[in-house]
């Protein structure tokens, strides 16, 4: 085994790194999304785009592909056969598919104990106790993802249609949104009709600033958010020695709003998904290796 690759999919794009088998990315490739539950055939052919130009900038033979091991951390693969039907149709030597979520804490925190939070757009979060992890949330904007910044703008814009009927005092940042759809609560709704997570998160950085001047409304929203990530934590029954770390966009927003026992625990990560891949490759497949000779 000269190399193996560390592949991290999402809705968005999927980045591959090519790693010597002592742990040295020499190459890394970005390409199209690779999310398994929404485009598995799209997902499967933006993966092996990745790995082959990971293998080009590396200055390698993309024809050691069939040769080279794979760690694959991917959006959709909690949920279904869609990792197993993955697998099956992969070009490398041994593949081995885990969730987003498995590879973020690997890369977060190592191999050992600990935890992670992803606040971005979305939410997640894993544990890891003795070579256990434990998942939570993680289960899309529609019925999960409390806390993420795509609740967060769906909750302000709600707040702001409370605010126009008279239901709840409005404030200057549900003045301030109502503004942006030319105070028009009809514009605004109809925003609501085809906006993606995404659309919904780009308002949450308007809700921690307006946080910070003191808004109602804005203050509101983010203690219910904050609530719902800390309650997630607690499901995670975290140990006093435990590193937990935040990851994300809203990561840095999160942290000083978090309750002393949280803000205890928190460490910087020590690499990205995409690294957390990389090692969990060197790891597993090295056992691999030995258990063959």
């Amino acid at each position: 085994m000269n190399f193996v690759l560390g592949i991290d999919g999402g809705g968005t794009s999927c980045r591959a790194a090519l790693a010597t088998a002592g742990g040295m990315v020499v190459g890394r490739a970005k390409s199209g999304a690779a999310n398994i539950r929404t485009d598995l055939t799209g997902a499967r052919a933006n993966i092996v785009d990745a790995a082959r130009q990971a293998f080009v900038a590396a200055g390698q033979d993309p024809e050691l592909i069939p040769q080279t091991p794979a760690i694959l951390g991917l959006a959709g693969a909690n949920v279904g056969t869609y990792r197993q039907q993955l697998e099956a149709i992969l070009p490398f030597s041994q593949s081995r598919v885990e969730t987003d979520a498995e590879i973020a804490l690997e890369g977060a925190i190592g191999s050992g104990d600990g935890a992670m939070a992803i606040l971005g757009t979305g939410t997640a979060y894993m544990a890891r106790r003795q070579g256990k992890s434990r998942a939570i949330g993680g289960w899309g904007f529609q019925v999960g993802d409390q806390g993420s910044g795509a609740r967060i703008g769906r909750d302000l814009l709600e707040q702001t249609l409370l605010a126009y009927d008279g239901i709840r005092e409005a404030s200057p940042l549900t003045q301030a949104m109502l503004a942006i759809f030319r105070d028009n609560p009809e514009d605004l709704v109809e925003f609501t009709t085809n906006a993606k997570p995404g659309d919904f998160g780009g308002f949450a950085p308007k809700v921690f600033d307006h946080a910070e001047k003191g808004d109602a409304v804005a203050n509101w929203i983010l203690d219910k958010a904050v609530a719902d990530v800390e309650a997630a934590l607690g499901v995670l029954d975290l140990g006093g020695d435990d590193p937990l770390c935040l990851l994300g966009g809203l990561a840095p927003f999160y942290g000083p709003r978090l309750s002393s026992r949280y803000r205890a625990l928190l460490k910087p990560p020590l690499d990205d998904a995409l690294g957390g891949a990389v090692q969990m490759a060197v790891r597993v497949f090295a056992k691999t290796a030995e258990a063959a000779r």
